[in-house]
């Protein structure tokens, strides 16, 4: 499979083989195979320079038969609409699998904020919850951040949205900043939850985190937290990957003693680009991009975007790895997926690994709503027991059913979307 794989083809791909395992009917198969619902909409927007520029905005709802649809909003100058239905399905399935009662959704607008002002951002925000104000909010839908969006544009989102509708709806969008209806423990949530599945799975493989070495793609959000929890439980991070802005190009950095995280921040840009050249001087080896999946790791923690892991490039996994945790949506493609399983190599899939977030955004859309908040402590209480139970789950499914990991989720997942759809009578 090519670089330009289509992400949707991919979720229904993966969609369609747990059917078959499920033996689900032929309505419900197309009832979850397609989304329930689709808006994509022109957002006109006047510029710093009196011009006015029109994006293009999308919401997918894949499916609410569990709970409000629940996804982020992501601003990407390669953003489409394929692109945000298979990420609209995976939240199906995410929420199902860690039992929180909501659905999925997704939203994006194309457009590259590393180009436009504040000013610019905060008017496509507003104009995207204009043309969405009465399909989406507390009992509907619940947006989120998402790649290059902020607690910042869903505070915009949500000062338009209350605008509209004359009050106070805390609970429409989540990811805002403390203080303001946000929740403790968010910005850790989707990191900290892939270490906690690393973490149990480390104990079925019979490994002391402490014995082992991890290699990371990215360094945005999830990354960063995910390597900070590792290394607290032990682990030692080699390598880490990042995207540079103005090479248009990602590069790896290795430093065999251990990647310190907080100087690499020091020299991170607001988007995860690290600077090259300071990082030759703080000891790293700068190398290029595909160069994080080469380590001689026992763990690869697959943390930027789709379709990272291909078949073209599956064969490049060093054969010590025993563990790879996707913190990322869909970063590995199914026929990679067939030789990862070939090889023996434990897979936590993303749907589980980085269901930290959704999880907690589940969190603060609960307190929002009631206008009660959590400390930090009981928030990431919450949900390490949610994440540990999850994968638990999931572990028990594939040793029962011998199943890969990413089968035995989906079997779960599906299960339970499935069987909310027939009690609901809608097939």
């Amino acid at each position: 499979m090519s670089r330009n794989v289509n992400p949707f083809e991919v979720a229904q791909a993966q969609f369609d083989k747990v059917a078959a395992i499920l033996e689900l009917d032929t309505p419900t198969r197309e009832l979850l195979r397609t989304p329930q619902r689709e808006y994509s909409f022109a957002i006109p927007v006047r510029m710093d320079d009196g011009k006015v520029r029109i994006f293009r905005g999308f919401r997918v709802q894949h499916n609410d038969a569990r709970g409000p649809a629940k996804g982020g909003i992501r601003f990407h100058p390669h953003e489409t609409l394929d692109t945000v239905r298979a990420l609209a399905m995976w939240m199906t399935w995410k929420t199902a699998v860690v039992d929180i009662p909501l659905g999925g959704g997704k939203g994006g607008v194309i457009c590259d904020p590393h180009h436009l002002s504040q000013r610019e951002q905060e008017a496509i925000c507003r104009g995207w919850v204009r043309q969405l104000a009465r399909n989406v909010g507390p009992v509907q839908d619940v947006p989120a951040p998402d790649v290059m969006t902020s607690g910042q544009h869903m505070l915009w989102m949500l000062d338009e949205y209350e605008a509209i509708h004359g009050g106070h709806y805390p609970g429409f969008i989540t990811g805002k900043p403390v203080g303001l209806g946000g929740s403790q423990g968010r910005t850790e949530a989707t990191g900290y939850g892939v270490v906690f599945t690393i973490r149990e799975a480390l104990k079925l493989l019979d490994l002391r985190p402490e014995n082992t070495r991890a290699s990371v793609q990215g360094f945005g959000n999830v990354a960063q937290y995910a390597i900070r929890l590792y290394r607290q439980i032990g682990g030692t991070v080699v390598c880490v990957s990042s995207w540079d802005q103005g090479d248009q190009t990602s590069y790896s950095f290795r430093k065999s003693t251990g990647v310190d995280p907080d100087e690499l921040v020091a020299i991170t840009d607001r988007f995860g680009g690290i600077d090259k050249a300071k990082a030759r001087d703080l000891g790293y080896e700068v190398l290029p991009g595909d160069a994080w999946l080469e380590q001689p790791v026992e763990i690869l923690m697959p943390s930027a975007i789709e379709n990272q892991v291909r078949e073209d490039n599956v064969g490049k996994i060093h054969s010590a790895v025993r563990l790879i945790a996707e913190g990322a949506n869909g970063p590995t493609t199914p026929a990679a997926d067939a030789e990862i399983d070939k090889r023996g190599i434990f897979l936590v899939p993303d749907f589980l690994a980085n269901a930290g977030g959704v999880t907690c955004s589940y969190f603060e859309q609960v307190q929002s709503n009631m206008n009660m908040y959590w400390v930090k402590d009981e928030v990431l209480g919450r949900l390490d027991a949610t994440m540990t139970a999850a994968f638990h789950a999931v572990a028990d499914v594939a040793k029962r059913r011998r199943l890969p990991m990413r089968d035995a989720a989906y079997v779960i997942s599906i299960s339970r979307v499935a069987q909310a759809c027939h009690e609901r009578g809608w097939v």
